[in-house]
């Protein structure tokens, strides 16, 4: 079996959502100054990285936070599918995309994988993310997670329908992937955000398995 790590590494160097809290970590116990271990202090925001959103992001009122989000779509089998050539996925581009039928995990891998291999740690906003109706597409499909590989599943001047489309039907934002190692085709995913009570979203550990 191959493991294969489609999570970003988190440092006070990665890009963050504009607005969004930066990224803090401070070693507040040192060993060279004479202290037992080393301690360090993280600040961030929960949209930070490889992350979740929980329905709460957009929807907002009674709706799911991220410690309730189910493991049973969290983990499982997962489509990565390659897109090269567009800058907005759209209805179309996935009904020519020749998806798997029974695919209900889709990891879109785009020319946002440029933006890692290049090791850009300034905010992009020209990045490939889903229209409106590619996610009404999905929901008609039965998808329940969508993965992509830069900070949002929505385009950066026009966040809140894909969202709201998305998390309204329960299907789960994985954002923040790094697919760039990865070839299109059939994984096992295994994605474990952090269990933070009440939160609208959590960074987390993503991974794919394969059997070479």
């Amino acid at each position: 079996m191959k493991i294969h790590d489609i999570s970003l590494t988190i440092s006070p160097n990665l890009p963050t959502w504009p607005g969004d809290p930066g990224i803090t970590l401070e070693r507040i116990s040192k060993m060279e100054d004479g202290a037992n271990a080393n301690v360090t202090h993280m600040s961030l925001g929960v949209h930070t990285g490889t992350h979740v959103d929980a329905p709460f992001h957009f929807l907002g009122g009674d709706t799911a936070t991220v410690e309730s989000l189910s493991l049973d779509v969290l983990v499982g089998p997962a489509t990565v599918v390659y897109l090269p050539d567009t800058d907005l996925i759209t209805a179309g581009d996935l009904q020519n995309a020749d998806l798997p039928p029974d695919a209900v995990r889709l990891l879109f891998k785009t020319r946002n994988l440029e933006i890692w291999q290049q090791g850009e740690m300034q905010f992009q906003e020209d990045f490939v993310a889903l229209s409106a109706d590619a996610s009404e597409y999905l929901v008609g499909r039965g998808v329940v997670l969508v993965g992509v590989d830069y900070l949002s599943v929505a385009p950066f001047n026009d966040s809140v329908p894909t969202h709201r489309i998305l998390l309204k039907a329960g299907i789960v934002a994985l954002e923040g992937l790094d697919l760039s190692g990865v070839e299109p085709g059939e994984y096992h995913l295994t994605c474990l955000p952090l269990k933070i009570a009440g939160s609208d979203g959590a960074p987390a550990r993503a991974i794919l398995t394969s059997e070479s």
